[in-house]
């Protein structure tokens, strides 16, 4: 038996310089599905988060809430931690760059470009973004500000220099050969027209503050944030130690999953520090869109960040993940409304997945004593309906692997629908007067199909899809995408308690 497929991937490392809001966990989310399906399928998976701990921002957002960098970013990383406990995520490490592996790692990278000749001593003048944490050209300025709306500042100090400039045909020639190194494709040729424009050396030091890595030997320069930052996703498998065995089995990374706003950090500046230090670039970079508050952009000026507590609280942890991953194609922008959250809830999940599962298991627990059925034999309908059923991991499959996240839930709800028709076609409640053997295969049938769409919906609604099973008396170790067959079909005579509804209807409370 072969051993399984290694695969990395991560999330940004998050800036704590405010509280995690919808976007966190958005990026989060997409992470912990891709994940989750990966290690139903068989992958040894690594899944990376953190936070990013350095760099002026943060030195001033202390200073703003009268802390000291360190306690400062001890709680707000706490707050992070608490994020992803919420809502479930399966992270396998998270990261802060405050510690001491980090700091080892991230002297390592700088060490090994100044080695080889990479990094040398200069002068930064020039426009900075202390909220972007980036250096902007004059002519990238949109009404003397940041093309991200943010601030900029006139910064002149002394600052060592990554040789960027010599990279670009280099990167030209990488995304050439790498065609799906960046995705989706929008993304990838805002990129590539950007180093087409010429890239200038970057400053990868900073005097004018003290919140960061030390440059190693260099008294007075902090490592540049975005240098530091990037190197987490090394740190999180062993560097500097290459012949570690997770460093050796994960890397390349296989996918990045960041947003649209940090894309050119992580496909323009990242590949060319690692191919610079000799080290492979990762494989896949995915920049998604962001969220709107009710047709509004969301700013913390105009108050309507949306903080995801409060949604589970409101709407349960499962809905809000479905509607995430559901609502919006993975990669483009999408709007937040209640309204659309509702609509969700009370269509897919409610009457669709939720409505088949309760009818058919009521019908079992009411029919067939409280057990799952004998089935009789299957006609060509039953045969056609469970093959088309089988066939939906393969489809998510390919849509997962292209980070196609609502197409896999389009292709599963498409099962359903399908799994509806064929109970009211059926008419198991008319069968059971008529031909009772029937009605059990039927049940049987049914309940094999809720058991496939239960282990494939893991993914997205983990706690949801556990009560399913549960109901259906599938065993707990036969719960992966391995045990999606006959041979671990549903066992008749196993006994099933009496059913309750696992995805109950909204209503409003005035």
């Amino acid at each position: 038996m072969s051993a399984p497929k290694p695969f990395y991937l991560t999330t940004p490392i998050y800036y704590v310089n405010d509280a995690p809001h919808i976007g966190h966990a958005y990026t989060t989310l997409a992470c912990d599905v891709l994940a989750r399906f990966l290690r139903l399928d068989g992958y040894y998976v690594k899944f990376l988060t953190g936070t990013d701990e350095h760099g002026q921002k943060v030195e001033k957002s202390a200073a703003a809430a009268g802390e000291e960098p360190r306690p400062f970013v001890d709680r707000v990383s706490g707050n992070f931690r608490e994020l992803a406990d919420s809502m479930n995520f399966s992270h396998d490490d998270f990261i802060r760059t405050t510690e001491v592996r980090h700091q080892e790692a991230a002297w390592a990278l700088w060490k090994e470009l100044e080695a080889k000749e990479q990094i040398y001593l200069g002068t930064y003048s020039g426009w900075y973004s202390v909220r972007d944490e980036a250096f902007y050209a004059e002519n990238e300025l949109v009404d003397d500000k940041a093309p991200t709306g943010a601030d900029v500042e006139w910064v002149e100090e002394p600052s060592y220099f990554f040789r960027l400039s010599e990279w670009q045909a280099p990167l030209l020639e990488f995304y050439e050969t790498n065609p799906n190194f960046i995705a989706p494709p929008s993304r990838r040729n805002e990129v590539i027209s950007f180093v087409k424009s010429g890239l200038l050396d970057l400053s990868v030091s900073r005097t004018s503050f003290t919140w960061g890595i030390s440059v190693p030997d260099h008294a007075g320069h902090v490592i540049y944030v975005w240098l530091d930052a990037l190197t987490n996703y090394l740190t999180g498998i062993g560097y500097p130690d290459t012949k570690f065995e997770e460093f050796s089995t994960f890397w390349p990374a296989d996918i990045h999953i960041v947003g649209k706003d940090i894309l050119r950090f992580h496909a323009v500046y990242w590949p060319a520090f690692l191919m610079a230090a000799g080290i492979m670039p990762p494989k896949r970079i995915f920049a998604h869109g962001w969220w709107t508050n009710e047709g509004q952009k969301i700013s913390k000026s105009l108050g309507n960040i949306i903080d995801p507590l409060p949604l589970i609280k409101k709407y349960g942890l499962d809905p809000v993940r479905f509607f995430l991953i559901r609502e919006v194609p993975f990669g483009k922008d999408g709007d937040f409304s209640h309204q659309a959250i509702v609509h969700r809830m009370n269509g897919d999940l409610a009457n669709d997945f939720g409505n088949l599962v309760q009818r058919v298991l009521s019908m079992i627990h009411r029919n067939c004593e409280a057990a799952i059925p004998e089935p009789g034999k299957l006609t060509e309908a039953d045969t056609a309906f469970l093959a088309n059923i089988d066939a939906a991991l393969s489809e998510m499959r390919s849509a997962m692997m292209e980070q196609a996240f609502h197409k896999a839930l389009v292709i599963l709800w498409k099962r359903i629908g399908e799994a509806n028709r064929y109970v009211d076609a059926e008419a198991p409640w008319e069968l059971k007067k008529k031909d009772p053997a029937r009605m059990c295969t039927v049940l049987y049938v049914l309940a094999e199909a809720i058991r496939y769409i239960a282990i494939l919906v893991q993914p997205v609604m983990p706690g949801s899809a556990k009560k399913i099973l549960d109901q259906l008396a599938a065993p707990e170790d036969e719960r992966s995408f391995a045990h999606l067959n006959s041979e671990h079909s549903l066992k008749p005579g196993a006994s099933i308690l009496k059913p309750e509804g696992v995805f109950p209807r909204y209503e409003a409370v005035d």
